[in-house]
């Protein structure tokens, strides 16, 4: 059973070691927290947000955190979310994702969550899409320069039922 936590920096190591190559590490970043591969010391950046472990009987599993995107209080947005590779495509990501859902929709009562993942991250997409996020259209597309490419970036909700 999956359940989350608040992120203690004794857990930097292992969630870092997720990261085994740039395109990985900036369809998780996209650069945000620095070049690849960044420090302890440049990750300690999520610490300004609401930071969240996922751990199950066997330890970590999951990572992501949660801010509010302006000064209004309904809606925040997940970012950073990252699950460990062994354990993806078997149900971890959702699954924590679905307990960050309850913390905003639950706790927080927040009334809309949001996201951004890149067009070339199609399991991250699908994940969001499993779980109940839409598609946002935009007049504008944001992109980022990643590895000499251009990179688009989804933009996707939910909004509380």
């Amino acid at each position: 059973m999956i359940r989350i936590k608040p992120y203690r920096t004794s857990d930097v190591d292992t969630i870092l070691s997720w990261c085994q190559d740039e395109k990985s590490f900036y369809q998780w970043t996209a650069g945000i927290l620095g070049n690849y591969p960044i420090t302890q010391k440049e990750f300690s950046f999520v610490e300004s947000l609401m930071p969240f472990t996922a751990f199950d009987e066997t330890g970590i599993v999951g990572f992501f955190t949660l801010r509010n995107p302006d000064e209004s209080l309904d809606e925040l947005r997940f970012g950073f979310v990252i699950v460990n590779p062994h354990r993806r495509g078997k149900g971890y990501g959702k699954a924590m994702l679905q307990l960050g859902l309850k913390f905003v929709f639950e706790i927080y009562g927040a009334k809309k969550v949001s996201l951004g993942v890149f067009e070339n991250n199609l399991p991250a997409y699908y994940c969001y899409k499993a779980v109940g996020f839409n598609d946002v259209v935009l007049d504008t597309t944001e992109t980022y320069c990643v590895l000499g490419e251009e990179w688009k970036c989804k933009e996707m909700i939910m909004e509380n039922r």
